[in-house]
C-alpha cells in the first residue's frame, strides 16, 4: 500500500492518464485537449467496460492499469427536474463513483488525481461572486442538495487523502458547462442545451411560442466545455494544493437574456413565455475566479461563440 509522500513527480506527455467519464460532455473535451497538447498515453473505459459504481471492478482496473494520473469527469448529472425526481440515485451513484476512484487511485500509486465538482456545492444564499472559502457556510439549494452533498464529500475525500497520505488530489469547481456533446434531453438536461433544443424544434414546427421554466430572473454563468478542459489540463500540470479552485469566466447573464441570445442565434421568431409556477433554483451563481486567474489561466470562448458552436453540433447530430 502506498505510503505518505510529500511531492509527486511531474506528469509528462508519456504519463498514463485515465479519463473517467470520457464519453460525457467534460470527459470528451478533456480527451480532445490532452491529445492536442501531445499526451499520448490516454486510457478510457466505457460504462459497459467498467462500472465505476462496482468497487471490485474498479479495484481490478487500477491494479491492472496503474495510471499515473486520473481525471475524474465521471458523474451522474442533470438539471432541476432530474435532481428533484431522483434524489437517491444522485447521492448514491455519485458517492460510489468518486469513492471508488479516489481510494483505488491512491492504492494503485497514482501520482495525480483531478476531481471535478460543481458550483452547487456553495450555499444557496452565499454572497456573490462565490469565493472558494464559502464552502459549508450555509444551507444548500434544496432542488440539487443530493448531488451537492455528494460532490462536497468528494472534495473532502480528496483533502483527507492529501492530509493523511500525501496524495496529490486537487478539486476543481466548474460553473455551468455547455458545448458539443451536451445532453439535450428535455427531461434531464441543463438550461442552455434545453433552450437550444426547444427553440430549434419550435422553429422547425413553426410554433408561436416557447415556454421556459421560472421567471427568467435568475442569473447564471456559462463556460464553454473546451475552455473547461483547457483549465483542467492546465491545473493538472501546474497546481497542487488542498484548496479548491473555481473554474469559470467571472461573468453571468439572466435566464431571460440567455433565452433571447439562443432565440436570436437559432433564428426563432416566436414569443417567449415564462412559466412562473416552475422553480427558479438558486437566484444567482457567479464564481469568483481570482484564484484561477492568479495561477495564469482564463477562458477564451465568448458565450455567443460557444452557443453558435454548440448549435451547429446539435443540428449535425440530428442529421446523423
Amino acid at each position: 500500500m502506498p505510503q505518505k509522500t510529500v511531492d509527486s513527480p511531474a506528469i509528462t506527455h508519456d504519463s498514463k492518464i485515465y479519463v473517467a467519464g470520457h464519453r460525457g460532455l467534460v470527459g470528451s473535451a478533456v480527451v480532445r485537449c490532452l491529445q492536442k497538447r501531445g499526451y499520448c498515453n490516454i486510457i478510457t473505459r466505457t460504462r459497459q467496460q467498467l462500472d465505476l459504481a462496482d468497487s471490485q471492478a474498479v479495484k481490478n482496473f487500477f491494479e491492472g492499469q496503474r495510471p499515473d494520473c486520473v481525471i475524474d469527469a465521471a458523474a451522474k448529472v442533470g438539471g432541476i427536474h432530474a435532481n428533484n425526481a431522483y434524489p437517491a440515485d444522485f447521492i448514491r451513484d455519485n458517492l460510489l463513483i468518486q469513492n471508488n476512484l479516489v481510494d483505488n487511485a491512491w492504492r494503485a500509486g497514482c501520482r495525480k488525481f483531478v476531481f471535478l465538482g460543481s458550483t452547487c456545492i456553495y450555499p444557496k444564499m452565499a454572497p456573490q461572486p462565490l469565493k472558494e472559502e464559502y464552502l459549508l457556510t450555509g444551507p444548500l439549494e434544496p432542488t440539487n442538495e443530493w448531488y451537492a452533498i455528494a460532490k462536497i464529500a468528494g472534495i473532502k475525500m480528496c483533502q483527507a487523502y492529501r492530509k493523511q497520505y500525501g496524495f496529490d488530489a486537487i478539486s476543481l469547481m466548474p460553473t455551468n458547462l455547455y458545448g458539443p456533446g451536451d445532453n439535450f434531453d428535455l427531461e434531464n438536461s441543463h438550461v442552455l442545451p434545453a433552450l437550444i433544443r426547444k427553440f430549434h424544434e419550435a422553429k422547425i414546427a413553426h410554433k408561436p411560442e416557447v415556454v421556459i421554466w421560472g421567471t427568467g430572473k435568475p442569473k447564471r454563468e456559462f463556460l464553454y466545455v473546451d475552455d473547461m478542459a483547457s483549465a483542467t489540463v492546465f491545473l493538472m500540470e501546474n497546481y497542487s494544493d488542498d484548496q479548491i479552485v473555481n473554474v469559470g469566466v467571472g461573468e453571468d447573464i439572466s435566464i431571460r437574456e440567455l433565452a433571447e441570445t439562443v432565440k436570436n442565434t437559432i433564428g426563432y421568431e416566436g414569443a417567449l413565455v415564462f412559466d412562473i409556477d416552475k422553480p427558479d433554483g438558486t437566484p444567482r451563481k457567479l464564481l469568483d475566479v481570482s484564484r484561477l486567474s492568479a495561477l495564469g489561466w482564463q477562458a477564451t470562448t465568448s458565450l455567443q461563440q460557444g452557443i453558435e458552436s454548440t448549435y451547429r453540433w446539435y443540428v449535425q447530430s440530428q442529421e446523423r
